[in-house]
């Protein structure tokens, strides 16, 4: 069978004064933060056991120091520094503390109960958060979440943890744990509401925080001290070593966004197209094992990513095994990020809206979306990875990142992933797969839309990397979904992308 593939353009990403550029790194060190200037020098808080906190301040001092890669790799840049990279300076001077008590930590990792083990540390760092904030006069801009190794290793849905010196605890029948007793003593309704919280201490801890709007960066100590774990070999230590820079580039990009800078913005974007991601996720709360949270995050062409949440209703069809929201449901999500484009771009309309999601589109979902935009040109797409068809190249590397296969007027295979010319570096460990890509709605050039998904997989603030494999309207929007269905989250309010990450 005859292939008629063609190579898309690497999408551009603009900087300060205009300068473009395809790595974000280049661009950082070369021009700047699209927003050079006009982000404030700010100040940041530490939450985390004395050991962690004092790692952190040295951490710190460090990122604001050139970090160098231990050999020359084009794939991995050096770290100029924070200061130099992003021009705003970050307050080391006084940095407000937590102190974590790693004595309470290390009976709490011994709990046998999951809930309770991965609630009681979580509130362990929210408690005193939140008392500092209703509380504290001078508050910092970013908090520090600094965790050791064993919350990350003992406190993820899976986690076990050995019985030999455990700690029972927690409520063991069904019923109580969903029923207040008649005598029931406060640690009882305290843990019992521990049990409609997701036992994963990342999300548990972002939901659990939005509701006060603090803002903070999770970071394992051994993502920033591992030089000083006995217990790791001299060549562990250098395998980690080489991703020094490559963690200062990550974690400093995520900690310029989230004090409301922009890193940069695409240089390329079409002018007044609105995008949105749509994902659902299971509510393993509800007894109903249809009801699903819907997540939805929209991104405008100036680059700024909002989340909205839909309703919770029953969203799951075990028949096709697919989500779709009502009619009503999907009426109410498109208007608000209809209104929400309108207020970042001076009352005006977008001129198209694609709606990005992992199924397709009913006809009960679609008519709510085209009643939500009142005439305007709305597109459906369809964005799935590809799991069976591979393409192979005779040479030693592989396909091309930006090769597209063009099935039909509507559908085409599109690498996200492949070897990068620019780094000379591949993106991704093995053969990439294709994504598949389909209008299932409306009308649209499927080249435009390839281009489209191309540009949004570069469009990741949470890190600095060249690009992602699956662009940000699905990528965070999946993210978003697991933090709102992390526990109990009534009447959330509409918050910016960077509270979620």
């Amino acid at each position: 069978m005859k292939m008629k593939l063609s190579k898309l353009r690497e999408p551009r990403l603009k900087f300060a004064y205009g300068q473009m550029a395809q790595d974000p790194r280049d661009g950082l060190t070369l021009f700047g933060p699209f927003d050079k200037g006009q982000v404030d020098n700010f100040s940041v808080g530490i939450i985390g056991t004395k050991e962690g906190i004092r790692r952190t301040k040295e951490w710190l001092i460090r990122l604001n120091k050139p970090i160098y890669h231990t050999s020359p790799d084009i794939a991995k840049p050096f770290f100029p520094g924070f200061e130099e990279a992003f021009h705003v300076k970050m307050n080391l001077t006084s940095i407000p503390i937590i102190e974590i008590d790693e004595k309470i930590l290390d009976t709490l990792y011994k709990y046998d109960d999951n809930y309770i083990r991965v609630g009681e540390i979580v509130n362990l760092y929210v408690e005193p958060l939140e008392a500092y904030i209703n509380e504290g006069e001078k508050l910092p801009k970013l908090w520090f979440v600094i965790i050791p190794d064993m919350v990350y290793t003992l406190c993820r849905p899976k986690s076990k943890i050995p019985k030999e010196g455990s700690i029972s605890v927690g409520i063991k029948d069904s019923y109580s744990r969903n029923n207040e007793g008649f005598f029931e003593d406060e640690l009882t309704r305290k843990w019992r509401e521990l049990y409609h919280y997701e036992n994963h201490f990342h999300n548990q801890l972002k939901i659990k925080l939005l509701k006060n709007r603090i803002l903070t960066q999770v970071i394992k100590e051994g993502t920033i001290a591992y030089h000083e774990y006995e217990n790791l070999s001299d060549k562990k230590k250098e395998q980690r070593k080489e991703f020094e820079t490559a963690i200062a580039w990550n974690l400093a990009t995520s900690i310029y966004y989230k004090i409301g800078g922009l890193p940069w913005k695409l240089g390329d974007i079409r002018k007044g197209v609105c995008y949105i991601g749509l994902t659902f996720k299971q509510d393993e709360t509800h007894a109903d094992t249809r009801y699903a949270c819907c997540a939805a995050q929209m991104f405008l062409d100036s680059g700024d990513g909002i989340v909205f949440r839909g309703r919770v209703g029953p969203y799951y069809n075990p028949d096709t095994k697919e989500y779709h929201l009502t009619k009503d449901s999907a009426k109410e999500l498109v208007s608000k990020a209809v209104e929400s484009f309108k207020k970042e771009n001076a009352d005006r309309l977008p001129k198209e809206i694609f709606i990005h999601g992992k199924t397709f589109f009913n006809d009960e979902e679609w008519q709510g979306f085209e009643e939500a935009v009142s005439g305007l040109k709305v597109t459906g797409i369809r964005i799935r990875n590809e799991k069976i068809f591979k393409l192979f190249r005779s040479e030693n590397y592989p396909v091309l990142r930006g090769i597209s296969y063009q099935k039909n007027e509507r559908s085409a295979f599109l690498w996200t992933k492949g070897f990068i010319p620019r780094i000379q570096s591949v993106l991704g460990l093995e053969t990439p797969n294709p994504l598949s890509i389909q209008i299932v709605r409306g009308h649209a050039n499927i080249k435009d839309v390839c281009a489209d998904v191309m540009s949004l997989t570069k469009l990741n603030y949470n890190s600095c990397i060249f690009c992602d494999g699956n662009p940000v309207t699905l990528k965070f929007a999946d993210t978003i979904g697991e933090i709102l269905t992390a526990g109990p989250n009534p009447k959330m309010e509409i918050l910016p992308f960077m509270y979620y990450i």
